[in-house]
């Protein structure tokens, strides 16, 4: 779609709507980039003082929150990567294709992460329980985390097992692959933001039940990160209503 997208460019000079949108959205991505590398260089320092700082610590069991929110964050973000693949094969929109990339990377980035703590723990990828199990727990202050309902209230409790918070279904997926163009960008949007919230939910939930300064320091910059970038979305999916 590549071909496509030079033969829709704008004429150098030429005002129209997609040349405002273009620099509107410069604006707002050059802030989410900042923060990208804002984070990117405090994950790598916090990585590399958790590397020492955790020496003393207990290591995570198979049960544990950590070891759970590694496994579960995985799978959330392995969605993650596919709805933005798709969704950059569906349009030619240099804003929707640079947030896809942008998420695609960001989240196997994450996820390679995740799974090197696993080997490093000595524990298997797959756990013995249910996913989500983790966050039916109490917290350490003896809370429990509450989950979100389909209205976004919150007040539905997490099931081990069923699907995790903000996913796509099976059939939400087909659909995106099925769309093109400003439809497209809009069901993904959607999506996205969803899947966004959801994997702030479960983040917030590991910050709650765990001080390994790893997972801490991962978690923390999963909540800042998709938090910014939910907000980026909700005023592109605003401007395609």
């Amino acid at each position: 779609m590549s071909d496509r997208r030079d033969d829709m460019a704008e004429p150098p000079g030429e005002v129209g709507p997609a040349g405002e949108r273009q620099r509107s959205g410069i604006g707002r991505w050059a802030v989410v980039l900042a923060a990208s590398v804002a984070l990117i260089a405090v994950a790598g320092a916090a990585f590399a003082i958790g590397r020492l700082s955790t020496l003393g610590e207990e290591t995570p069991s198979d049960t544990s929150a950590e070891a759970g929110f590694a496994r579960d964050m995985q799978v959330h973000h392995q969605q993650g990567v596919e709805l933005a693949m798709i969704v950059r094969d569906a349009t030619d929109d240099p804003d929707v294709r640079l947030l896809g990339y942008d998420i695609a990377t960001t989240q196997a980035q994450q996820s390679g992460q995740m799974y090197g703590w696993l080997a490093e723990w000595g524990l298997p990828q797959a756990g013995s329980e249910p996913s989500m199990t983790w966050m039916t727990r109490p917290a350490a202050d003896g809370s429990t985390h509450a989950g979100h309902d389909s209205d976004g209230s919150g007040d539905a409790a997490h099931v081990p097992g069923e699907p995790m918070p903000g996913l796509a279904t099976p059939e939400q997926v087909a659909d995106l692959r099925e769309l093109e163009g400003v439809e497209a960008e809009r069901r993904f949007l959607e999506l996205m933001i969803a899947h966004h919230e959801g994997a702030v939910v479960m983040a917030e939930a590991v910050l709650e039940r765990s001080t390994y300064p790893v997972v801490v320091s991962l978690a923390e910059s999963i909540v800042a990160s998709q938090q910014a970038e939910i907000e980026l979305m909700e005023d592109m999916l605003a401007e395609r209503s």
